[in-house]
């Protein structure tokens, strides 16, 4: 999806991750959840943290500063397990996304959505929506369902199984 398909208001989760703020379109939020007990699944890649039980279900976490190239997410007060559904090849995965911490719930008109930056042909960036403006900062806004490959999503599904 792209910021020409972005027409009406939407709702996103925003979230830190170091020092940067990331926003989740709210429709693709389950829930999200305190930090608990994650246990590692061996020979999976560094960012799959392990799985969690939510309510009797196996969902595998990751850690989406490690997705991103950012340091491994350290455990604070703050830190929390953001519950998202991807939908890839009319597949959906449920899946817990490790944040820093999470802000708040806002709207966001589509004139305060710009495209993301042209970073290069070597630089993936179809994972971003747009970059959201708020408080005079932006907001790097995430299309959930391209952040992952279907190979990774494949390992996920696995794992959970």
């Amino acid at each position: 999806m792209s910021v020409s398909s972005i027409t009406t208001t939407t709702q996103y989760l925003t979230f830190m991750l170091d020092e940067e703020v990331f926003a989740v379109d709210i429709s693709k939020v389950r829930e999200v959840l305190e930090l608990t007990t994650i246990t590692k699944v061996p020979r999976t890649p560094e960012f799959m943290r392990g799985v969690i039980n939510l309510r009797g279900s196996v969902v595998p976490v990751v850690d989406m500063r490690l997705k991103f190239g950012m340091p491994k997410t350290e455990q604070t007060i703050n830190t929390c397990i953001i519950i998202v559904e991807i939908r890839q090849d009319d597949e959906t995965t449920v899946m817990g996304a490790l944040a820093d911490s999470v802000r708040e719930v806002m709207e966001l008109e589509p004139g305060q959505i710009e495209p993301p930056p042209k970073i290069g042909t070597r630089l993936r960036s179809d994972f971003l929506k747009g970059m959201g403006k708020h408080d005079n900062r932006f907001l790097l806004i995430l299309d959930i369902d391209k952040i992952f490959s279907a190979d990774e999503l494949s390992m996920v599904q696995q794992v959970a199984a």
